[in-house]
């Protein structure tokens, strides 16, 4: 039996989403403040495995970008089905909060690939750092 959705259920996604969107913006700052700090670094000591790391910088980038874009995607539809129901457009309201869920979902998705390639980047250091302890044993 399918229930019809009210405007108490659109309105707890709004915690939830103001959340993550806090979290993306702080995941983008720590790594824009990564990458001046190895700009500056490579433009003193010119070592190549800061270049290493540019592919990987530039992805996850992009990846919190969409990430961001996924997340407000779903807040705007949240607020949108919010009305949408408030205004008696019920069946529109349950169709655009489940865009709205849908979005979110793809906002997740593209969080846990943007977090492999977090893992990604430490390898890449932790790989140099192996491979210094291995040549001082």
């Amino acid at each position: 039996m399918h229930s019809a959705l009210n405007l108490a259920t659109p309105a707890l996604l709004f915690p939830a989403v103001s959340l993550l969107l806090l979290a993306y913006t702080n995941r983008f700052l720590g790594l824009a403040g990564i990458i001046r700090t190895l700009y500056e670094e490579y433009r003193d000591s010119h070592d190549p495995k800061i270049l290493r790391q540019i592919g990987n910088l530039r992805t996850r980038i992009t990846l919190i970008k969409w990430m961001q874009f996924m997340g407000i995607a779903s807040l705007f539809l949240c607020s949108v089905a919010m009305f949408q129901i408030y205004t008696g457009w019920q069946a529109t309201g349950e169709i655009t909060f489940g865009a709205s869920l849908l979005c979110m979902i793809a906002s997740l998705a593209i969080s846990l690939m943007e977090l492999i390639r977090s893992s990604d980047a430490l390898n890449i250091l932790l790989s140099d750092l192996q491979a210094e302890y291995d040549r001082q044993r």
